[in-house]
Parts: structure tokens; C-alpha cells; sequence
């Protein structure tokens, strides 16, 4: 059965049991600041949910398309998305766990024809603390339902994901859970909920690929939530009953919910008693084209790319354009980690992005036919990334080349010249290893990843967090630079803002001394001391100034000294700033005598100023009496 006969036969059925079927929903959700995308089938109805009343009525079912972005990092096995569709249905203070849980049984043993044999099933254990019982009326049900198909099924108490790997199944078929795995609420576990916030006990289905044997780095034992891979989530009943008042407790709402979710390419999957996602018939011709494109296939690339170009297609079809920001960060990072994998990992050539957006715009024309309509919208706007990606990539290399030659045959790259390409040039490790390897050296990957963490940690100290003054404040303060892409542009600002510095002194005077200053993924904003406005021509003088040091490719290096000394260096320091004993001097240029910025600082930094690009001042105003300030931005 292909995924869209799914989709069909889904619709149609809980059509059939007096449900209005309703269109999705934007992957951007309306009215809704608590997330950047709709990630699941019940975001744009929590309203009714509530107790408002919904046009369609009590009953709904919908296909509902859905991004999450923190699935990024894990897409590459053979069951991680970005993009999926969450099928759906719901009853706002209508049916309940009676009626829900044989409709859906029957819809996946009978419609979509999966074995219930390989069908196991996971209810809630109950909260004694929050005297919220276990849900036996789930469990008699679900024995009912079984034995239907001739299965004797034994309810086993796991409660927690620990005590599941040390038992086992012990010849189970229902498993009790505690709250962590079989509640749902918007803010997760019950003691998380705020007062008045409602949720409730679930009941989620599992499917058994059994040609998947237990990994044991998993815990000794399988169980139905182990993430082995054995056992796959492809449906959710929310029984949404309580709501939790204001001293803690939890008492019942006037309207009893059912908000259900199923994942559409897993129950596919399933269909297909096959563990791979990418097997099913939306996304194999898109891994095959890729295969058969490349000149080093590559699995895990291929995936990488099938899903990144899928999510891609419905984001600018939703009306979002690649920036360094929220939205069009993620879909600039899906573009380009999909255009680094392809051309540049398994070398894929010529017009295949734009024929194989088409391909994916036709499979799914009859059941999204807006994505049609803005087909070369959505060619134009993954093509002109592309190019931008293209320019900067081809700086990446050149660095790439000096660190190269500088390592010995059969050494290895250092994990921080590897962390400089991710950061500076969006080189993600994978890339690295293969451009070493070519060259027969390799890449120490363990100091990489304490890079990784390091600055990880860096970036999330937001406007709090100083680097040798320079206030490192992320997306105005309310993101924070958690991603390779924001690090580089962030990184590429600090460097600027040092050439500001040096230029400001340069052009107006030793007069000029650091009042402060604020980087964001957007620009650079730096206060300093001087009596007047400045003209037109100095504003100009200024930024040549900086362009011209970009230009010239001056190494940006540091020296850790004793304070006293790297004050003798003339190297800037901020004054409000207090400093260890040993500080960091950031030098531009090719020693700490001839540098043409130095100054007290903790990083990050480029390793050369031509990588920062092209520096612009975007304005110039007072602050307060003698204080003035610069606005600036960079640009590739």
C-alpha cells in the first residue's frame, strides 16, 4: 500500500465514523510564540481542545504536515525526519477511549493489513502522588482487541525506561509506563504543568520489526520504548481528562478529549515490515536518483538529502526564505547541509537539484497542489542558496588547503582547526574526514567534539557572557547561537568588531576608548567614547579602513601572557571588564608587534580576516553625552 493510499484510506475511514475532514494546517502555526514550526497534528487545535467550539464540529480528521528541528542532527538513520505528515483525529468531549482505541486497531489490522502479531501497545501506570490511577479500562480494552485476533495479551509493568531494560518484556504485550513515557501535556510530565494547564494519560502502539535484532548499547533487554529500533511509534491516543489546579493537585475536566497522532511514513513503514523509512514509496525514488547521480554514494548522505530537500520544498511553500534567523535559519541549514552532502561529499553534478525538486513537487501535487502552483518560487529560492552556499564553500577550501599542508602525512587535523571549518565555512566534520582523507591524514575527532561542547557552552551564555568585552547577545537576545551557522556569523562579527576598534582609534584618535558593545547573528553594535558627531567622510574612512585589513588575509592568532605584561603590548582592554591573571591577546596580523588590532579576548575568532567578509556601517548616532555608536553588519 503506498503512502498516500494511507493518507486516503485514513481520511476516508474516520470519515465514515462522523468525522469533518479538515485541511492542514501552515507548518508556521498562527497565534502561536511558543515554537517556530507546527510539529504535531493537535498544535493548531488546542483551542477546542480547550472547550471552544470548532465550525467542523466534535468530531475531526486530518493529515497534518509537521517540522521539527531538533530532529536535525538525527536524521541520517534509517527512521529520523525532519519533515512529516501526523495523521489525526480528534473528539472534543465526544467519544473516548471506547470508541478510539478498536477504530484505530482496526484501521491499522485491517485497512492498512498489518500483522497484529508484530502490534504491541504501552498504557499508563498511574501517579500515586498525584492520586491520577492506572489506566486499566485502556488495558481491558486492549485485551479485548487482541484476543479478537486470537492473541492471549499479558499486561506487564515496566514504569520507567531503567527498569524496562533490566526486566525485558517477559512475554508482554501491554506495558504499563509511568508518567515520562504514557502522559501528555503541552509542558510534558505533570509536576512540569502549570495550574489550569490540561493533559492526560495516552496509550501509544508499537510495531515489531523483528528482522532488527536488540543493540545492547540500548540496555540488556528490548522493550517497546528501547531505541534499538526494534520497536517503532506509529500512533498515540491522548486521553486529555484532567487538568492540574492551582495547589497541585489534578482534578477532571467538564470535557473529556481524544487527541490522537500517527506518523504517516512510519505506519507506511510498518506496512512494509520494513525498518528503513526511506524504503517507502514517497522517498525511495529520491535515495535511488541519488545513488545512481553520485560519484560516491554514500547511505547516510543520501538520506540526509532526500529528507533536507522534502523539508525544504514545504518550508518556501509555507512562505519562508533562508536568513540567519528563526525560521529562515533552519531552512538556510537544511539547504546548505543538504548542498554540502550532495555536491561536496558524494559529488553530485550538474542540474540535479532542480529536477529533483520536481520530482518531489509531483509526488505530492494531488494531496498538497499548492506546492505546484509555486513551483519555480521554490526552484529560485533553493537555487539562489545554493549559489550563496557555493561562494563560501570555495573559501572553506582554501583554508582547508593551508591547514592540510601544514599537517604531516598520517597525522591529524586538530579538533579546533576541524571546529574552525564547521564554524567559519559551514564544513560539517563529514566533509573534513573525506578532504583528509583524500590527502591521507585524518581528524581528531575527540577534541572536536570538546570544541563542539566548549563553544556550545559559549554561545549560550547570551547577554550575560563577555568576550573580552564584547557582549556576545544571540538573535537579540532570545535565540541562542546553538547551531554551526549562527557561530560562524556571530564569529566572523566578533573579528569585525575588533577591526572597528582598531580602525575607529586609527581615523579619529587614541581618544577613542570602548564604552561597550553588543554581536548578534545580525550585526555588530559598538559604543565608544568621542565628543561629536562624525562626518560623512570619517564614517567612510572607517569602514575602508576595516575592508582594507580584511583584505589583507591577516592571520588572527593569541598569546596567553600575565595581565601586566599584555597591557605592555599596548594590546585594548575594556576597563569595566575585570580579567584573570593570565589573559588571551587576539592579534591581527602577523606578530603581536605589527598587529593592526590587539586586544584582550576569550574568542572565537576567524583565522584570517579576509574571512570576514565584506564590512559595512549602517549607522552612526549618539548614545549619551561624548558616547557614540556603530551599527554594523557584514556580508559574504
Amino acid at each position: 500500500m503506498s503512502t498516500h493510499e494511507i493518507r486516503k484510506k485514513y481520511l476516508e475511514f474516520f470519515k465514515k465514523r462522523g468525522h469533518t475532514v479538515i485541511p492542514s494546517s501552515s507548518l508556521l502555526p498562527e497565534g502561536d510564540v511558543t515554537t517556530l514550526f507546527t510539529g504535531s497534528g493537535m498544535q493548531p487545535l488546542i483551542k477546542y481542545l480547550l472547550g471552544e467550539a470548532h465550525p467542523g464540529g466534535k468530531r475531526l480528521t486530518d493529515a497534518q504536515k509537521c517540522v521539527r528541528a531538533e530532529d536535525i542532527d538525527e536524521v541520517g538513520d534509517n527512521r529520523h525526519t525532519t519533515f512529516f505528515e501526523m495523521l489525526g483525529n480528534w473528539s472534543f468531549g465526544d467519544y473516548f477511549k471506547e470508541e478510539q482505541l478498536p477504530w484505530f486497531f482496526e484501521f491499522l489490522t485491517d485497512e492498512v493489513d498489518l500483522d497484529p502479531q508484530k502490534v504491541y501497545v504501552t498504557v499508563f501506570a498511574g501517579d500515586t502522588e498525584r492520586q491520577i490511577p492506572r489506566d486499566e479500562e485502556s488495558v481491558a480494552i486492549w485485551k479485548a482487541l487482541f484476543a479478537k485476533k486470537g492473541i492471549t495479551a499479558e499486561a506487564v509493568v515496566l514504569d520507567t525506561e531503567q527498569r524496562a531494560s533490566e526486566k525485558g518484556m517477559q512475554g508482554g504485550r501491554i506495558f504499563y509506563y509511568g508518567v515520562k513515557k504514557n502522559w501528555w501535556s503541552r509542558a510534558g510530565t505533570p509536576e512540569n504543568m502549570p495550574p489550569r494547564e490540561p493533559g492526560g494519560p495516552d496509550s501509544e502502539v508499537f510495531y515489531e520489526f523483528t528482522s532488527v535484532p536488540h543493540d545492547p548499547a540500548f540496555g540488556a533487554h528490548c522493550h517497546p520504548n528501547c531505541d534499538c529500533g526494534r520497536f517503532v511509534e506509529i500512533g498515540n491516543s491522548v486521553f486529555m481528562e484532567y487538568r492540574k489546579n492551582e495547589d497541585g493537585s489534578f482534578s477532571k475536566l467538564a470535557q473529556r478529549n481524544v487527541d490522537f497522532g500517527g506518523g504517516l511514513e512510519r505506519i507506511a513503514a510498518a506496512s512494509l515490515d520494513d525498518p528503513d523509512i526511506f524504503n517507502i514509496d514517497i522517498l525511495k525514488p529520491l535515495i535511488l536518483a541519488i545513488r545512481a547521480a553520485a560519484v560516491r554514494p554514500h547511505i547516510r548522505s543520501e538520506r540526509i538529502i532526500t529528507d533536507h530537500i522534502r523539508a525544504s520544498i514545504f518550508l518556501i511553500g509555507d512562505g519562508v526564505i533562508p536568513s540567519n534567523k528563526e525560521r529562515g535559519y533552519l531552512l538556510r541549514r537544511l539547504i546548505r547541509r543538504a548542498v554540502m552532502h550532495g555536491q561536496y561529499l558524494i559529488g553530485l553534478e550538474g542540474d540535479f537539484w532542480g529536477s529533483t525538486i520536481d520530482v518531489v513537487i509531483d509526488s505530492y501535487t494531488h494531496a498538497y497542489p499548492e506546492l505546484s502552483e509555486k513551483r519555480v518560487l521554490i526552484r529560485e529560492v533553493f537555487m539562489k542558496e545554493q549559489a550563496a552556499f557555493a561562494r563560501t564553500y570555495e573559501s572553506g577550501i582554501k583554508e582547508f588547503e593551508k591547514i592540510a599542508a601544514e599537517t604531516k602525512p598520517g597525522g591529524v587535523i586538530s579538533g579546533a582547526d576541524t571546529f574552525l571549518l564547521l564554524a567559519t565555512h559551514g564544513f560539517p566534520i563529514e566533509l573534513t574526514e573525506e578532504l583528509a582523507a583524500q590527502k591521507g591524514i585524518g581528524v581528531d575527532k575527540e577534541s572536536f567534539a570538546r570544541e563542539v561542547a566548549h563553544h556550545r557552552e559559549l554561545s549560550r551564555a547570551g547577554q550575560e557572557k563577555k568576550f573580552g568585552g564584547h557582549g556576545l547577545l544571540l538573535d537579540t537576545g532570545e535565540l541562542k547561537a546553538r547551531n554551526e551557522e549562527e557561530l560562524k556569523k556571530v564569529t566572523r562579527l566578533h573579528t569585525a568588531t575588533h577591526l572597528l576598534q582598531a580602525a575607529l582609534r586609527n581615523v579619529l584618535g587614541n581618544e577613542v576608548g570602548q564604552k561597550g558593545s553588543d554581536i548578534t547573528t545580525e550585526r555588530t553594535r559598538f559604543d565608544f567614547t568621542f565628543p561629536r558627531k562624525l562626518t560623512k567622510e570619517e564614517i567612510q574612512s572607517v569602514e575602508n579602513l576595516v575592508n582594507k585589513y580584511i583584505k589583507m588575509d591577516l592571520p588572527v592568532q593569541y598569546k596567553e601572557l600575565p595581565k601586566e605584561e599584555a597591557v605592555k603590548t599596548g594590546a585594548l582592554y575594556f576597563f569595566k571588564e575585570k580579567y584573570p591573571e593570565v589573559v588571551k591577546v587576539y592579534y591581527a596580523g602577523h606578530s603581536l608587534e605589527d598587529a593592526v588590532s590587539k586586544e584582550f579576548c576569550g574568542g572565537p575568532h576567524v583565522a584570517h580576516t579576509r574571512e570576514v567578509g565584506v564590512f559595512k556601517i549602517a549607522k552612526e548616532e549618539a548614545v549619551a553625552a561624548g558616547v557614540r555608536r556603530i551599527r554594523g553588519v557584514i556580508e559574504p
